[in-house]
């Protein structure tokens, strides 16, 4: 369940009226997602026409202050024709604006759906729609240091504690402690850095047949390895689901596609073994931070981390250093 705020009819058509979107004609929440509160909107036109967009109210788990960030990076994305969401400016010309003490935005709606078993065409499509990003983000201006770094995933597995990883698998508190200390020793700090998505699973992407119709949900982005953010999108994207089976013809379409656009550099593409294992580490540890700590009755169901140790497994075993050469 993803709408936390609740809003009547009279409080949906008074927001939209913000925006110079014409008249409200539906609006039903989104439950996808945990952090904000989203809604399908649809509203007539003049002419009649229907317009549809996602409206979304921030909750306390987004710091509004990273919201310039955020949805300037869309707008900086969209004008180089990247496949992402437009923010709609209300009448004001402001990207966001407050509703009862929160901020709300209005994002342009994108057609096309979340695929659950890629292909090696709609792999390969992403792996070019990513580049591209990391091509168009070279003129813009802001940063935004990832919250979702290094020294958090110690901080969160630390707070799970030896005996609570061990709850979860008997081995994965021994896995964590000698995967940290590797990357801690051998953070590849100087390869190249820009604004990266972090966060680019299948469910954050659209798609219409074999081409990428939207790359969505941007509240991860941030400053860091750009190589970094290829390592993400092959961990969430190489594996089934259960992180038990390696996908070989998806990962080479993926990195195909990506290298077509933006060639890795020699000391990028040697660091990605290691940032494969960085990937898995960063989703295991929030993923046993949630597992430990979100309570029973909570409408949101944690995540298994073990599809993420399963995948950390494969990167560390030095044989499969491989898989990332193309």
């Amino acid at each position: 369940m993803a709408v936390y705020t609740k809003l009547g009819a009279e409080a949906l058509a008074a927001i939209i009226g913000a925006f110079d979107v014409g008249a409200l004609l539906s609006a039903k929440g989104i439950a996808e997602g945990v952090s904000n509160s989203n809604w399908l909107v649809e509203t007539a036109g003049e002419n009649g026409a229907t317009r549809r967009f996602i409206l979304t109210i921030y909750e306390d788990r987004t710091d509004v202050s990273d919201l310039p960030f955020f949805l300037g990076l869309l707008d900086h994305l969209a004008a180089r024709e990247c496949p992402v969401p437009r923010t709609i400016h209300d009448r004001q010309d402001r990207k966001f604006r407050e509703h009862e003490g929160k901020m709300l935005a209005l994002i342009e709606f994108l057609p096309g759906v979340s695929v659950s078993a890629p292909t090696p065409a709609q792999a390969r499509a992403v792996g070019a729609a990513l580049a591209r990003v990391h091509r168009a983000v070279a003129d813009f201006p802001m940063e935004r240091e990832n919250s979702m770094g290094l020294a958090t995933w110690r901080k969160l597995l630390s707070a799970c504690g030896r005996e609570g990883l061990e709850t979860i698998h008997p081995e994965l508190a021994g896995l964590v402690e000698r995967e940290l200390a590797v990357l801690e020793r051998h953070w590849p700090a100087e390869l190249p850095r820009s604004v990266i998505h972090a966060d680019l699973f299948p469910d954050n992407v659209l798609m219409l047949g074999n081409e990428v119709s939207g790359l969505i949900d941007f509240y991860f982005a941030c400053t860091d390895l750009t190589a970094f953010d290829v390592a993400v999108t092959h961990a969430a994207w190489c594996f089934t689901d259960e992180g038990s089976r390696f996908e070989p013809e998806i990962s080479r379409a993926l990195l195909e596609g990506y290298e077509a656009v933006r060639p890795l550099s020699d000391a990028e593409r040697a660091a990605l073994p290691l940032l494969g294992r960085a990937a898995a580490m960063r989703f295991l540890a929030t993923r046993a931070y949630d597992w430990m700590n979100t309570p029973a009755d909570a409408l949101v169901t944690p995540k298994d981390p073990m599809t993420f140790a399963r995948r950390l497994e494969f990167y560390a075993e030095p044989g499969h250093a491989d898989v990332f050469r193309v």
